[in-house]
């Protein structure tokens, strides 16, 4: 059964202020009733010393100090008896001739002691408060005094008290439910805000904003509740964009697989069934060859970039003449640039080196280079490097065709194409090389910067800090 915070609240304080005041007030009855018969014992032991020394001590107005102080103590509910040192009755006259004290209570009165009993039940016909002090001659007991006061005054008093006690009890109680349905009902409309949220953010809203102005524990829930909604709105982002980068990826690579997969089966299929003139097998099989290589560069590229994303790729850092480096790349790239009629240029200093991992920098080299001719036709392609103070920079630059401004951001996104008619090239047409060239700068501590204008050409500048 589904029960309510509010009569959960309401039951705890119940029980509370229930359990406290019923501890209360039976301390406090004790307390009182203890404090009470206390000075009521302190109050006959005063009378009782006092009818003693008076008594003695005027020996010629005994009966008429016992008839005075009987009318001074029946004035205040109080009897007193004198007795012998046998326990006779002395006064006044009564039909009981011997005093009511046990043998044991005789016993510490012939030892000098008096005897205090704060309710006595047994001996006399209503409960009593009593006292009784020995009058010692020497060491021998020879009489004394017993004082008798009803308590039914005395616990009156304590039922007066409880009263009271009750009505706290009673109004306390009322205020404990009051404040129960404020406070519950207050809190009750805080967590249906956070119900309310974390519904909005089950169904995929993450726009939630719950209030948290106050400064107690739910205010600081409410904080720790706003930046994990933002978070999750964040991440929630974050993976559409990389569910709709996998969709594209899934397409890309579909298309780029398809255009050389087409090919190779087409011409597979032509020369096995002799369609293809026998003077062309061979140029079919060039072909093929050719397209079989785009597929295995499309899957390296891939694994590359993949090692470089899970940090699966270890650089092998050596000491490397940049001179040398433009000179491979140079010359691996030479039937490329000449196919286009295009210059490519380098210029370093013999003696600058460069802290790196031979293979990368190459590959760097080859991809932004590569990249050049293809938006390049008649021009020149220039590698420069010069040193300063803090890094080593490295431009790559052309007079190509350039980049739209509104693309060069772009461009290191994987499969991206700023000219898709760049499919019809056989050398770097996936757009995957300048992903994996940012990729590989930042894994050596480098930044890579583009500057280019349409029309007049694009220069990359790589800077690699001084190691």
């Amino acid at each position: 059964m589904k029960v309510k915070f509010f009569y959960k609240l309401l039951t705890s304080h119940i029980l509370i202020l229930f359990l406290a005041f019923l501890l209360l007030s039976v301390l406090f009855s004790h307390f009182v009733e203890s404090y009470i018969f206390e000075n009521r014992v302190e109050e006959l032991s005063e009378y009782g010393e006092q009818i003693l020394i008076d008594i003695t001590v005027r020996l010629d107005e005994t009966q008429e100090l016992l008839i005075k102080y009987s009318q001074l103590l029946e004035a205040r509910n109080i009897q007193y008896i004198l007795f012998d040192g046998k326990g006779n009755i002395i006064y006044p006259n009564i039909r009981d001739p011997i005093v009511k004290l046990s043998n044991a209570e005789w016993n510490q009165l012939s030892s000098g002691k008096q005897i205090s009993v704060s309710h006595d039940i047994k001996r006399f016909d209503q409960e009593v408060t009593l006292v009784a002090m020995p009058y010692m001659q020497g060491d021998r007991i020879s009489g004394g005094i017993l004082l008798l006061s009803p308590t039914s005054s005395s616990m009156q008093m304590v039922g007066q008290l409880n009263k009271y006690l009750i009505y706290t009890i009673g109004i306390s109680l009322s205020a404990a439910i009051f404040l129960s349905l404020f406070f519950s009902k207050n809190l009750s409309n805080r967590i249906k805000v956070f119900r309310n949220a974390t519904s909005m953010i089950s169904e995929g809203n993450y726009n939630v904003n719950v209030p948290d102005e106050s400064n107690d524990e739910l205010g600081n829930l409410a904080k720790d509740f706003n930046k994990m909604a933002n978070k999750l709105k964040v991440s929630n982002e974050e993976i559409d964009r990389l569910e709709n980068r996998r969709q594209k990826f899934l397409a890309d690579v579909s298309h780029e697989l398809r255009t050389p997969l087409t090919t190779i089966s087409g011409l597979a299929e032509g020369i096995k069934n002799e369609l293809i003139p026998e003077q062309e097998v061979e140029k079919g099989m060039t072909l093929i060859d050719r397209e079989a290589k785009r597929l295995i560069r499309l899957v390296n590229e891939n694994l590359d970039y993949e090692k470089i994303r899970s940090n699966q790729l270890h650089l092998n850092i050596m000491e490397i003449h940049v001179i040398e480096v433009f000179e491979v790349v140079s010359e691996q790239l030479l039937f490329q640039a000449e196919e286009k009629n295009n210059q490519i240029s380098i210029e370093a200093d013999d003696q600058l080196t460069l802290m790196a991992d031979y293979d990368r920098i190459v590959q760097i080299l080859v991809n932004i280079v590569k990249n050049s001719i293809q938006f390049t036709e008649n021009g020149w392609i220039s590698l420069r490097a010069v040193e300063s103070e803090e890094c080593i920079q490295i431009d790559i630059e052309d007079n190509g065709i350039g980049i739209d401004p509104k693309e060069v951001d772009w461009i290191w996104e994987r499969f991206y194409k700023a000219d898709t008619s760049r499919t019809n090239n056989y050398f770097g047409e996936f757009g995957i090389g300048l992903s994996i060239v940012k990729q590989l700068v930042e894994l050596h501590d480098g930044k890579i910067e583009v500057v280019s204008e349409q029309g007049k050409g694009t220069m990359f500048s790589l800077l690699f800090p001084k190691k």
